[in-house]
């Protein structure tokens, strides 16, 4: 089959991370894929396209900057024709933007099935967490774009009810949450990676991700600082980000500074070597809808789960058999599940066990991701055959 992946992003993070995987393992089922999207090498100096084009976007009026971004779908429709006539695929594959309508409307010119991937309802959440403007066309081209796609496929069921209330039947979703790639977890070495940071008889509790405030990581420092708490234990932050500094001030004032390590940011391909060294790893909050990547890796490697008791979290894992689950409105509720994992090691290693084999036992895969793309997308061929079949079947 011939997929055209269509995206318009430009993050260097957990999003390419996804394209990149689900291209990877669709190419491994013997598909034929092309990429199209934006540009997101590095300049020289290190700062990325979305960077720059971040900076950018901050000078303009919030209302100019929605415009370029709806204005965006001019170029993306005429790449799109230009890819459908050269490359002719069977069916374009699109990450959903907010804005963006090329896939739609280039998908029924051409006659092609559409599948749209949504990773979260990008009106709702810029409205809440960021600024938005142009909210009435923001509304309208999320609609259109969930409407008049072929399937629909949110990465989580509490996603789901965004889309099914946005007029989309049912029967045009399928969850299609985020995975992992098993053979990146079979042979990390946990003494090494311990060693690395001189973590031999540590407890290490760790985060991985880009780190902000919300996140609320000075929460661990401050129980660690407690007398219950075994004194090796130790706060591994894979990543770097704007509440690194804050951290390090908050372990200097409670007199812990050498139980807090950060190892500033580091490749995704490396990111399994890290976690071997954790024994809790952290998923402090999430969005309501999201499907978090780490969570997946946490899970693969074999930590000891913590996270926030949420619909799209128990969707995943179950409370104190695959992960220990917290309520995210209490105050203390956090603090409480950090002591219990510090206290209890037999919990740590029957849900560090358990959460490995939920991986294998659900098939929380790209590859098995991939073959559910596959199978919707032949669904929706005629007769589900491709070009390729059908030009072969009429020439025989």
């Amino acid at each position: 089959m011939r997929i055209l992946y269509h995206h318009r992003t430009l993050a260097n993070d957990g999003m390419s991370v996804h394209i990149a995987q689900i291209v990877a393992a669709l190419e491994r089922r013997g598909h034929h894929v092309r990429v199209l999207g934006p540009e997101t090498n590095r300049t020289g100096g290190g700062s990325t396209a979305t960077g720059t084009l971040g900076r950018l976007r901050g000078r303009l009026p919030g209302w100019f900057a929605e415009l370029l971004e709806f204005g965006y779908n001019l170029k993306a429709r005429r790449d799109l024709r230009h890819a459908v006539r050269d490359f002719q695929p069977d069916v374009i594959y699109e990450r959903y933007n907010l804005f963006l309508l090329a896939g739609v409307w280039v998908s029924r010119t051409a006659g092609l099935p559409l599948l749209l991937e949504v990773n979260a309802p990008l009106k709702h959440e810029r409205e809440t967490y960021g600024a938005l403007s142009l909210k009435r066309l923001a509304a309208w081209t999320e609609g259109q774009a969930w409407r008049r796609a072929e399937m629909v496929l949110p990465v989580s069921e509490a996603l789901k009810g965004h889309v099914v209330a946005a007029g989309v039947g049912p029967s045009r979703i399928s969850v299609i949450p985020n995975g992992i790639r098993p053979q990146d977890f079979a042979a990390i070495d946990r003494a090494a990676a311990r060693r690395r940071f001189k973590l031999a008889d540590a407890l290490v509790f760790g985060f991985v991700g880009f780190v902000r405030p919300w996140h609320g990581l000075e929460r661990v420092l401050q129980v660690l600082a407690g007398p219950d708490i075994p004194p090796e234990a130790r706060l591994l932050i894979v990543g770097d980000g704007p509440a690194r500094a804050a951290l390090e001030q908050e372990a200097a004032r409670l007199g812990i500074t050498e139980r807090l390590i950060f190892t500033g940011a580091v490749p995704h391909s490396e990111i399994p070597a890290y976690l071997a060294a954790f024994d809790v790893a952290l998923q402090p909050d999430v969005t309501p809808y999201a499907s978090p990547l780490k969570l997946f890796e946490y899970l693969a490697a074999g930590c000891a789960v913590l996270a926030p008791d949420r619909a799209n979290i128990r969707e995943i894992v179950e409370h104190e058999r695959s992960a220990l689950l917290f309520d995210p409105e209490s105050a203390s509720g956090f603090d409480r599940a950090l002591r219990r994992m510090a206290l209890e090691p037999e919990l740590r290693q029957a849900l560090g066990e358990a959460g490995r084999a939920l991986i294998e036992r659900r098939g929380y895969t790209w590859d098995e991701n991939a073959r559910r793309i596959e199978q919707l997308a032949l669904e929706r061929l005629p007769e589900g055959k491709t070009k390729e079949t059908r030009v072969l079947q009429g020439a025989a």
